[in-house]
């Protein structure tokens, strides 16, 4: 497979620190994946996706996107090739929620930098994808926190790049929402989208990704398929309590010993 990102030995330490937050991490993420990077609180996760972000820049090591170093490309590239899904994200303006999803198409705009009718019928039509084209003309500021984090995921997909990043996805959301945000996922991923996404929860790599990278302590425990490499073992090392797998109707199951 293509790799849209290619790492290889990434370092990364905050100021003070005793222990760098990266360590010698190389990895491949193929095109057309849905990646998850799992691991507990402080693995490294967000860290690592703020350096493939260009949020942080890195002490050791490379990162290419799309087989270009990621420092070559311009802004407005990185627009066109990445979108990111927040964990969170507050307003602090009563933009109406098509406006909100509009902002996504920044990265395509013309010289003026003004929407065109197309870019406003990407945006309806991104709106519609997530659910929430009855609400189009509501504040963003009425949401609630589900709605809002499908506004979020509609705003990415009107940007209309091939890469979709997400910093736990569904980390603050009830089961309901949470298969729905699953379920989207999903159909952009067989449409073609790579993924990207951190999460602490097992189930829901099990769930959604097709590779797995394992981070504990800012190194790179495993990578692969997921069936591969989400096996009990592994994972009980990984959060320092029993945890077994299950295939079941080919779906793989992750639980806890009682």
């Amino acid at each position: 497979m293509t790799a849209a990102f290619s790492i290889s030995g990434l370092c990364f330490t905050y100021p003070d620190a005793l222990q760098p937050a990266i360590h010698q991490v190389d990895l491949d993420i193929p095109e057309g994946a849905a990646m998850a990077l799992l691991g507990p609180n402080g693995a490294g996760k967000s860290t690592l996706m703020d350096l493939i972000l260009r949020w942080k820049k890195p002490d050791a090591g490379t990162i290419r996107l799309m087989d270009r170093p990621l420092a070559d490309h311009s802004a407005a590239e990185l627009g066109r090739l990445m979108a990111l899904v927040p964990q969170e994200e507050q307003s602090q303006f009563a933009f109406s929620v098509v406006d909100y999803v509009l902002f996504g198409r920044a990265p395509r705009l013309g010289a003026l930098g003004l929407p065109s009718r197309g870019d406003v019928a990407v945006s309806y039509q991104a709106l519609e994808e997530v659910g929430l084209s009855p609400l189009a003309e509501r504040s963003v500021m009425s949401l609630s926190g589900g709605e809002h984090q499908l506004l979020l995921l509609a705003r990415a997909i009107a940007q209309q790049t091939p890469i979709l990043l997400l910093d736990e996805p569904t980390s603050a959301l009830d089961p309901a929402n949470t298969a729905n945000v699953v379920a989207i996922l999903k159909r952009l991923h067989r449409r073609g989208a790579t993924l990207l996404f951190t999460t602490h929860d097992p189930s829901l790599a099990a769930e959604l990704a097709s590779h797995v990278a394992l981070l504990q302590g800012g190194s790179l425990l495993a990578e692969g398929p997921t069936g591969e490499v989400m096996t009990g073992e592994r994972l009980s090392a990984l959060y320092q309590t029993p945890l077994h797998t299950l295939r079941h109707n080919g779906r793989l199951l992750v639980f806890r010993s009682a």
